[in-house]
């Protein structure tokens, strides 16, 4: 395997970096399993204070044996090092874009659209298949689930919904995102998925190992290594709702990730500093509490709370 002009025999695995500029590089780890087999990409760290996925692609690559292992691994463990050790949410610090939001960036462009440049040109020509691994970020809590694109080709579609199966979360929702890293993978013929398990700026070892369950279940799935898993209780959803701030305020959320909610019942409520109330967030059907903002300071535009109804 060469990637990046760097080499791996098979049964080897490697850290080195994927450089961006004379100024940039990201780690870049790859594992050359002993046979032939499919390559797939995995990201993590794309948001800075998003650690369950940084820990299970570290402890992934740490204890993987490529002799047992059909195919190629490539990982990109911190995509986002400025935003990781400056512990901001969302943002590359150096420009203050989302790198999520960016792609397919730029050769010349901002710190955020030269990364998804590399990325792109790069990483995507080795993929057969790409997992971007998430979580909430240091001012979300959420319940564990997985998107995958909806508005790819129909077969990177299906091939990405039937892999998400066999990932241990219990909703999968389908999406029509197309400017991330594993939406825009999407568009360019990549089956993707974006898996989202953890945070507030915390992880557990429960969560480190149900990411890295979910890994090697989809590398089952993928005949890579083992069988996979699949999940027969994950549903998929039919339905979602993503309300935004109308303005600055305090966000009170009355409800927990993974709740039930029924239509009408109250969400969450945001007030301004005297205690006067802005905004009522009420279901608009019967479904479930995904994620939501746990940030008492919100700013007009910001994400409040995510729900959905699966089938």
């Amino acid at each position: 395997m060469i990637i990046c002009n760097h080499q791996v025999q098979p049964g080897e695995k490697k850290r080195c970096a994927l450089k961006v500029s004379e100024r940039i590089q990201i780690p870049l780890w790859l594992v050359a399993g002993k046979e032939p087999g499919p390559t797939l990409i995995i990201t993590a760290g794309v948001h800075g204070c998003e650690y369950v996925g940084l820990l299970t692609a570290k402890k992934l690559f740490e204890e993987i044996d490529p002799v047992g292992m059909r195919g190629q691994v490539v990982i990109l463990p911190s995509v986002n090092e400025f935003g990781l050790y400056q512990g901001l949410k969302q943002i590359v610090p150096d420009d203050g874009k989302n790198l999520n939001r960016v792609f397919p960036g730029k050769v010349d462009g901002t710190t955020s659209e030269q990364i998804a440049y590399a990325i792109e040109h790069e990483i995507y020509p080795h993929g057969d298949f790409l997992i971007d691994l998430h979580g909430g970020d240091c001012n979300e809590t959420m319940t564990p689930l997985v998107f995958f694109s909806k508005v790819a080709q129909e077969c990177v579609v299906e091939k990405s919904r039937q892999a998400a199966t066999f990932l241990q979360v219990d909703y999968r929702i389908p999406s029509t995102a197309k400017n991330g890293l594993y939406s825009y993978a999407a568009q360019c013929g990549i089956p993707s998925m974006l898996l989202e398990i953890g945070g507030q700026g915390l992880w557990t070892q429960e969560q480190l190992e149900q990411c890295l369950e979910s890994l090697y279940s989809l590398m089952g799935h993928l005949d890579m290594m083992g069988s996979g898993r699949k999940n027969i209780n994950q549903k998929e959803a039919v339905e979602a709702v993503y309300e935004d701030a109308e303005s600055d305020g305090l966000w009170y959320p009355a409800v927990s990730p993974g709740q039930r909610i029924t239509t009408g019942m109250v969400l969450g409520v945001l007030e301004d500093l005297e205690g006067n109330e802005l905004q009522r967030v009420r279901a608009k059907f019967d479904g479930v509490a995904w994620y939501f903002v746990t940030a008492l300071g919100v700013r007009r535009g910001d994400d409040l709370i995510a729900y959905g109804r699966c089938q």
